[in-house]
This record gives structure tokens, sequence and C-alpha cells, in this order.
């Protein structure tokens, strides 16, 4: 019987050595998306209790946009971080979709746009959960290696 010099709980590593877990940058853009994707399920409710009856719903509304709109932003800088700092695409693209998405959505309800603002409001709540579980499914590792210049 072999016994192995790895033990089983041991994380798996890449082809450099590198222990595959998630970095400082990808830990940051993974919270930010959390948050933004509970901040972002708070809207329909807002609307809602304005749509029940409540004038002050219009206001937690608009509250809520404004707070999505800048948990998106701040998403956007930690997924340029990522990516500069990893050279993964997919969390940066992802996230610009979404912020694209969130700021039409956000001038669309500004300007009374319903037949706009509703539609991109499921799918913007759709793409970012997509998109969150995503980044708290896959592993986010630290660095980039290095490209030697051979």
């Amino acid at each position: 019987m072999a016994v192995s010099a790895v033990p089983e709980h041991a994380e798996p590593a890449d082809r450099a050595g590198r222990v595959d877990r998630t970095g400082p940058a990808g830990q940051v853009l993974r919270v930010l998306a959390a948050v933004h994707m509970v901040a972002v399920y708070g809207q329909p409710v807002f609307a809602g209790v304005y749509l029940s009856g409540s004038y002050d719903g219009l206001g937690w509304h608009l509250a809520g946009a404004n707070a999505v709109t800048s948990l998106g932003y701040a998403q956007l800088i930690a997924a340029m971080v990522f990516w500069y700092r990893r050279r993964v695409g997919w969390p940066l693209t992802g996230t610009a979709l979404v912020v694209i998405a969130e700021t039409v959505q956000y001038f669309a309800g500004i300007d009374g746009a319903l037949w706009l603002h509703l539609p991109l409001g499921v799918a913007t709540i759709a793409g970012l959960t997509v998109l969150t579980v995503g980044l708290l499914r896959a592993p986010l590792p630290g660095r980039a290696p290095e490209v030697s210049g051979e």
C-alpha cells in the first residue's frame, strides 16, 4: 500500500505549482458582486411597495437605484483590477454588460419608459445572478504568472 506525500485535503495546484485559491482581488470582486446582487433584488420589492399605493416606495426605489448603480461601478473597477492582475476576461466582460444594462435601466426609469425599464430590470437581475454565481463557484487565483522573455 503506497502512502501519498500529498494530504487528501490539499488544494489543487496549477502547472507553476501555485495553489488554485482565490486571491485578494478575486475576493473583493466576489464580495462586491454578492452585495450588488442583494441590492438589485431589493429593487422589485421597492417598486412593488410603490405600486401597492405607498408613495414612499418610489423614493426607496430611487435610493435603491442609486445604490445598485454605485455598486455596479465599484464592481466594474474591481473587475478591471482583477483582469489587470490575473488576465481573466469573463468577469470584466460580464460586469461591463451588467453595468451598461443598469445604466440604461436607470435612465429609462427616470424618463418613465416602463416598456424598457421593466423587461431590462428582469434581464439585469438574471444576468447579475448568473455572473455572481459564476464568480462564487469558479476559483479566482491571484496574480497571473510572469511571462518569461524566452
